[in-house]
């Protein structure tokens, strides 16, 4: 046999390294993409995260917990904590691992098939050996490998959506848990207060001096008191566990610590007026909207590459028989396009993109009123808890102070001075309440702004969505 003879042999072994120097450089990244989910969370939320592996991360993770709870609860702490420790956002985080290792895969070769054939006929043997290589696979790697960082970039922003998402429902659950905590507190003292104009109601009765009807009412106001008192502990008990479980913590840590009171309003409400214009640029779900139309552009344009041929081997073959020299050379398979010319495939694809569009248009719509409607509900609640508290509540004040001062000079009986308790009570809870409300609505304008604006944001975003792939990625993946 000559030289020549080894020519295809070569030939196909240098294209078999070519395949394993261009398929070879895909590597996973250290942190796995979680640095760049950190940084876009930090950016919305004053916080970092980071993911925590049982067995490595596991001691550290719970002893920044633990200095955590070692005070009073904050807003931010509480976030902290959640972003440390809440176990469902860790489980979001093995998500990155799932896309980058799609990115790996879509960055090699598919394996060669090797195929090996012996014939035995009398005295005479034919042994056939070929290597196939997947050239269609070789030659849409850019592509494939360009659709799957896509798809990694938008998971990380799912990651990221995923986090922010927490740290506004903690936020939202230690506003109400405080509030209800401070609502309990001052039930107990309205029933303290209830309880002991009963015993003096009964006193009196007893001795001639007080109405029946006076002591039935005094009756029905320590009996609703007790009941308000039942149902504002209930309240803060579900607040208190609602918050508990979006930290994470159990056992001996769920016994934290919250401040006594709500924070203070903000001496002036913030003004933005360019609340809109950051959304667009900042809203994950928008974002997440267009990686799904930019990695779907792409599956179009490899389904309209792949229409005619998606199946393209070729390879190195030899042939061995007895009494005649080897043979050697070149084998080519080829999906002949007669039954499915791939129409169907790239119409799918180019509906599908048509379909990520249109929903982009319609998640930046329905972004822009949020945005509009959170910032009402922003200035409402702030007008409405400065009200109360530059307002009602020291008008009430100053009733009871007067109230008092007739009661000091023996111009108004103990009754009336319970009688203007009881009328304190709605006020009282109400700025309770609304001081609540302002710093709900608080996080929800910055949700509306930064995350994915609530539940009609989340549905719209859809989670990590696949449409580059039922465009027809998998058309060359055959």
């Amino acid at each position: 046999m000559t030289d020549k003879q080894y020519m295809p042999g070569r030939s196909f072994a240098l294209a078999g390294l070519l395949a394993l120097v261009l398929t070879g450089c895909a590597n996973f990244s250290k942190d796995g993409g979680l640095e760049s989910v950190s940084t876009m969370t930090g950016k919305r939320t004053g916080q970092d995260v980071q993911f925590s592996k049982p067995s490595r991360d596991a001691g550290s993770t719970s002893g920044q917990v633990h200095q955590l709870l070692a005070q009073p609860l904050t807003a931010d702490t509480a976030v902290q904590i959640a972003l440390l420790n809440n176990k469902g956002l860790q489980a979001s985080f093995a998500e990155l691992g799932v896309a980058e290792a799609d990115l790996i895969q879509a960055g090699r070769l598919r394996n060669p098939g090797f195929s090996f054939g012996r014939l035995r006929g009398g005295e005479d043997v034919e042994i056939e050996r070929s290597v196939m290589f997947d050239l269609v696979g070789l030659l849409t790697i850019p592509i494939r490998s360009g659709i799957e960082q896509r798809r990694f970039e938008q998971a990380k922003l799912q990651a990221t959506s995923q986090a922010v998402q927490l740290a506004a429902d903690t936020r939202r659950a230690y506003f109400n848990a405080v509030a209800a905590q401070q609502t309990a507190r001052y039930m107990e003292q309205v029933q303290a207060a209830a309880d002991a104009g009963d015993e003096l109601a009964r006193r009196m009765a007893q001795v001639g001096n007080f109405s029946k009807l006076d002591q039935a009412r005094q009756q029905v106001f320590y009996a609703e008191a007790t009941a308000q008192v039942a149902r504002a502990r209930h309240n803060a008990t579900a607040a208190r566990e609602q918050l508990t479980r979006l930290l994470g913590l159990w056992g001996p840590s769920a016994a934290f610590k919250l401040r006594d009171r709500l924070p203070d309003l903000p001496k002036t409400p913030d003004d933005m007026a360019d609340a809109e214009q950051l959304a667009m640029s900042q809203r994950l779900d928008i974002q997440m909207a267009r990686h799904d139309a930019e990695a779907t552009a792409s599956a179009l344009g490899l389904s309209r590459a792949t229409r005619f041929i998606n199946v393209f081997d070729a390879g190195y073959q030899n042939k061995s028989e007895t009494g005649a020299p080897r043979a050697n050379g070149y084998e080519i398979e080829l999906a002949l396009p007669i039954f499915d010319w791939g129409g169907a495939r790239t119409a799918k694809a180019e509906a599908t993109y048509m379909q990520s569009v249109h929903r982009t248009a319609d998640i930046a719509v329905r972004a822009r009123s949020q945005v509009r409607e959170a910032y009402s509900a922003y200035r409402t609640t702030y007008d409405l808890a400065k009200h109360y508290q530059a307002e009602v509540v020291p008008l009430r004040k100053k009733i009871s102070d007067e109230v008092l001062l007739r009661y000091n000079g023996m111009l108004a009986s103990v009754f009336e001075l319970l009688a203007d308790a009881r009328d304190q009570i709605t006020s009282v809870n109400a700025a309770i309440e609304a001081q609540r409300d302002f710093w709900i609505s608080e996080t929800d304008l910055q949700a509306a702004i930064n995350g994915s604006g609530g539940a009609d944001g989340a549905n719209a975003s859809g989670g990590r969505t696949r449409s580059a792939a039922s465009a027809g990625v998998g058309g060359a993946e055959h």
